[in-house]
């Protein structure tokens, strides 16, 4: 008879009308659960209950009848008249071109945990080192869309509990009074729960902390080493790990200027100091570390300093300094972050911390200290017979202990090349010059005809070329006269000076003819045709075969031990440009007209968000130039040593992999897109692509059919290796410049953004 219940149940729900997708998302956020949540419920894709909840798509069995269940529960326990929850702030998951199968691991972050937090009644919790305290902050007015400041900041004592906020720019806390005190989110840790930095700030003679979510602690601290005390023991500050064998992440203080005036420190550096990169070790606020038992590392106290005592055990005493005023945040990248008002700044950083880690330095020491943090060198052993677990090594990950490089793999200077002559100049037989395009050719009598010249821009090129990628974990292996094995990352010596672009597969068993002379050679950065052996990386050689060529390395230097080392920090850097760009209102699922028009002036939305974006893409491309790090500053002399290559992460194989990863991407899509429209780029730099077209915008020339782009051409979108316009100038113009500065070579690339070229830079 249940069966027959069942059978009734299931008619009914069939035909039974669903909340209208507004509702179906009011519901869904009610009860704080995330897309990806309800998606792995029901096995669908997370795009595809975006599509439901924005009436693009509805459901259809049997996924309907488990929708329709799930919406009626939640109705009776969030019926229509009730709160309007917040909106989400989780990462929009689209899958990414070249992306494998399966969901993405998607890292909790501050702000989905705090977003599902149940309300919970005002309730006194003890601090941990005074009893908590907080004084009334009148009111600011109702924040205005976009604004940065949504509210005035409540202010209490370190010691005192906080209701949970996210960090996010979409979060919707009520405007501040007297502070609360309220249960830490559910699954927060209570140890972090003021979040992973503050911007410490002088005011009046008061010292205050300005946290993420609006937060502002008072601090007792009179000393810069009791301000550090403040921070590890009462402040509770600092970042869970974000992989099971890592390390929870220091607490980040960031001092402004009336900070360091209140602490002794100067508010910027001299030329001496600046070049050094440190401020003197006489100086009398390191003697007052010193004397309070605290060290500083090899760097000394710079824009970015590390302030810790040897770890006792487990616990780690350890503070990360951050003072904008000495070019900690660099311009390229974070924009003028080192201007704003200390609540700002908290916002802006606490959101990079938030989405991707807690800065440990620039950018680019950001996106490598990221590596680690996902894969870290080693893990706790299994207990032995007595019970106790040792140190061991990490599976996946690059161990504690740097390795060699190949000879060919050795930037000029290295140790490994000290026997070569002084002046001796490396040929491509010699070492691997796996490096981006910076390519350009002459116009055509027929592009000239031409009305514009229209730039596009692959997004997140070198994350996308990172993701999937196997490289290389432990040291390199000496073979002569190998089989190339397109799937065991290494170096090879290969002649590819008879790949013909004239004549290329571009299917299985489906050939194209090409004008070679309108296309950049995907072996060299240059774009020139090989003229004999060179070094390449293995995604390099791998495309001369699906190209349709045999190839015959001569030799290789190969690694045995691999992995997808780079798949988590791909993973965790997408997402955190998703989900800002989604902010900004630029989502993974818009159609190309939609994507094109979202995109124009998204930076003037939100300038702090569009200042995360450049961050959050610096991380990427720094993170991967440290992999091969050069001497600086250091008194170094060619033949020596030098700092980085005691570094596990010092590791030029895995730059040169996903570089030439990056590269043979862009040049598939170039090749897929000039044997299906006839078309060739004019010039391309790095990730960018310039194309001669009569329209100024990139739809005047990619081929879409029915809203669908060429399969493994270039595609509008957001996602890491999909492209957007990067800018679009006259033919007149190009011509133009290339005659003023007497440079028929001149990269068009480099200036299609908005048209300024310089004499200084036109590219002879």
């Amino acid at each position: 008879m249940s069966e027959l219940f069942d059978a009734v149940d299931a008619l009914v729900a069939s035909r039974s009308a669903l909340p209208p997708p507004a509702e179906r998302k009011r519901l869904r956020q009610g009860h704080g659960l995330t897309l990806d949540e309800v998606a792995a419920a029901l096995r669908v894709r997370r795009a595809t209950v975006s599509g439901w909840e924005a009436g693009r798509t509805e459901p259809r069995p049997p996924e309907r009848d488990a929708y329709a269940r799930m919406l009626k529960q939640l109705s009776e326990l969030y019926p229509a008249d009730g709160p309007v929850p917040a909106e989400d702030t989780a990462v929009p998951e689209e899958p990414a071109v070249g992306a494998g199968p399966g969901p993405s691991a998607v890292e909790p972050t501050q702000d989905t945990v705090a977003s599902r937090a149940p309300a919970a009644p005002p309730a006194a919790a003890p601090s941990a080192v005074e009893p908590a305290r907080a004084r009334a902050v009148p009111a600011g007015p109702a924040a205005e869309p976009g604004s940065t400041t949504p509210h005035a900041p409540a202010r209490v004592s370190a010691g005192a509990p906080r209701p949970p906020a996210g960090v996010g720019p979409m979060s919707r806390r009520p405007p501040a009074g007297p502070a609360r005190t309220a249960a830490p989110a559910v699954g927060a840790d209570p140890r972090f729960e003021n979040g992973p930095l503050a911007v410490v700030d002088a005011v009046e003679g008061q010292v205050l902390a300005y946290c993420v979510g609006g937060l502002v602690l008072d601090v007792p601290a009179k000393s810069l080493p009791a301000l550090v005390e403040w921070a590890l023991r009462e402040a509770r500050l600092g970042q869970p790990k974000l992989s099971g064998s890592g390390k929870d992440a220091d607490p980040l203080l960031v001092l402004t200027e009336a900070a360091l005036e209140r602490y002794g420190l100067p508010v910027a550096l001299t030329e001496q100091e600046r070049l050094a990169g440190r401020i003197p070790e006489g100086h009398k606020v390191i003697k007052q570390l010193t004397r309070a038992n605290w060290q500083l590392t090899k760097r000394g106290f710079g824009p970015w300093g590390r302030v810790y005592r040897p770890a006792q055990g487990s616990e780690r005493s350890c503070v990360q300094v951050c003072i904008p005023s000495w070019d900690a945040l660099d311009t390229r990248h974070w924009a003028d972050a080192a201007q704003l008002a200390p609540a700002d700044l908290a916002r802006l950083l606490g959101l990079y911390a938030s989405r991707v880690m807690t800065p440990r330095g620039s950018t680019a020491v950001t996106g490598l200290e990221l590596m680690t943090a996902l894969h870290p060198p080693t893990r706790a052993s299994r207990p032995d017979a007595a019970g106790k677990r040792y140190s061991e090594h990490n599976p996946g990950s690059l161990g504690r202990d740097p390795v060699d490089c190949a000879p060919c793999e050795a930037p000029d200077g290295h140790p490994l090349l000290a026997g070569l002559p002084r002046f001796h100049q490396r040929t491509p037989a010699e070492v691997l010059m796996e490096e981006a395009y910076d390519w350009a050719r002459p116009l055509t009598d027929t592009e000239c005809l031409h009305s514009h010249l229209v730039g596009i821009d692959v997004n997140m090129a070198f994350a996308a070329g990172a993701n999937g990628l196997t490289v290389g974990l432990g040291a390199p292996e000496h073979v002569r006269q190998p089989v190339f094995d397109a799937k065991l990352p290494g170096s090879w010596l290969v002649d590819l000076s008879h790949v013909d672009l004239s004549r290329v597969q571009v299917a299985k068993d489906t050939w194209a003819q090409l004008d070679a002379s309108l296309l950049p050679s995907p072996f060299t950065p240059g774009g020139e045709r090989p003229t004999g052996p060179a070094w390449y990386a293995t995604p390099t050689v791998a495309y001369a075969v699906e190209l349709g060529y045999d190839v015959h390395p001569v030799e290789a230097y190969v690694r045995r031990d691999n992995g997808r080392y780079l798949d988590a920090w791909y993973q965790r850097l997408r997402d955190a440009y998703l989900a800002t760009m989604a902010d900004l209102g630029v989502h993974a699922d818009l159609p190309p007209q939609e994507f094109l028009a979202a995109m124009d002036g998204y930076r003037h939305r939100d300038p702090q968000l569009a200042t995360l974006v450049s961050a959050i893409k610096a991380t990427v491309k720094g993170g991967i130039g440290k992999l091969r790090e050069r001497p600086r500053g250091e008194g170094w002399k060619p033949g020596q040593p030098w700092r980085a290559l005691a570094r596990p992460t010092w590791r030029p194989d895995i730059r040169a992999a996903v570089i030439s990863r990056t590269r043979i991407n862009m040049h598939r899509k170039i090749v897929k897109h000039a044997a299906f429209t006839g078309q060739y780029p004019v010039a391309v730099l790095s990730d960018c692509a310039v194309y001669a077209c009569d329209g100024p915008s990139p739809m005047d020339f990619l081929p879409y059919r029915d809203g669908k782009p060429l399969p493994g051409g270039f595609k509008l979108g957001i996602n890491p290796g999909l492209v957007k316009h990067e800018g679009t100038q006259s033919v007149l113009w190009g011509e133009g410049v290339r005659e003023q500065f007497d440079a028929p070579g001149l990269n068009l690339a480099r200036y299609i953004k908005d048209g300024t070229v310089t004499h200084t830079d036109n590219g002879e």
